[in-house]
């Protein structure tokens, strides 16, 4: 009997609030999902809040109250003749039991599962889910704070976790996100040389701040942050997420 592929498991986790990991979960899930033909599923753990549960309802009443989005998503699932991705709720130390449960259930198992996690190491059960993911992308700022954190938390997932055994991490990514094209190029050049002497993954990509397109319902006849329609294309090159998706796609191999 043939064994089922396993689904490659992707989080962007950060220690940070803020800097876009439910944002790019959201991003990259739509355009794997709708645009490039891949199956995705979403495990939102990110307790209390929920925030992917919760955009997801948004979105439902954005596009039901829109009647280009209405059409938009229409001529979408029609023509790819396939549901909007799953989102479900649930909690960092019972999300890998979900996940094994919902696989037994699915005919057609998807090729990506999205972890959205806490952003605080101390949540019950979240080294044992990182332990478990393939790929880490974890997006940092031109702020020393968050740069701090991001770059211990990072180190704690490279020198512990990924030394262990049992791990099934195969790559940890930092990333550049927010960035202003304002900020001198001498203070990035100074950050990527901790982060290179630290000896962790820095992506080529530096994503530019977005804030005047991403909020949901900003542009009426556009979409850039769905979860039931992939970013706008145009959207996308402005803040050059075309080309932070290609690098995504080199390193994951799906």
């Amino acid at each position: 009997m043939q064994t089922k592929k396993r689904p490659s498991i992707i989080t962007f986790s950060t220690q940070k609030g803020g800097v876009g990991k439910s944002t790019f979960t959201t991003l990259t899930a739509s355009i794997l999902h709708y645009r490039l033909g891949y199956n995705v599923a979403v495990f939102d753990c990110d307790f209390p809040q929920y925030s992917l549960i919760q955009m997801r309802e948004r979105d439902l009443k954005t596009v039901m109250q829109n009647e280009v989005l209405k059409k938009m998503a229409h001529k979408q699932f029609t023509t790819i003749n396939k549901k909007a991705y799953p989102i479900f709720q649930t909690r960092a130390d019972t999300v890998l039991e979900e996940i094994e449960k919902y696989l037994d259930h699915q005919e057609i198992r998807p090729d990506i599962i999205f972890l959205d996690l806490p952003g605080t190491v101390n949540t019950a059960g979240i080294l044992r889910a990182l332990a478990s993911i393939n790929h880490i992308f974890s997006p940092i700022t031109a702020d020393r704070l968050v740069l701090e954190s991001a770059l211990s938390f990072t180190d704690v997932l490279t020198n512990v976790l990924m030394k262990e055994k049992y791990t099934e991490i195969r790559s940890i990514q930092l990333f550049w996100n927010q960035v202003d094209g304002r900020e001198k190029t001498l203070l990035y050049e100074n950050y990527e040389k901790i982060i290179d002497d630290l000896g962790l993954q820095l992506m080529n990509t530096r994503v530019t701040d977005s804030k005047r397109f991403r909020k949901e319902g900003e542009i009426a006849k556009t979409v850039f942050k769905s979860t039931l329609l992939p970013a706008d294309p145009k959207l996308m090159a402005i803040c050059r997420f075309d080309q932070f998706m290609n690098e995504f796609l080199e390193i994951v191999k799906l």
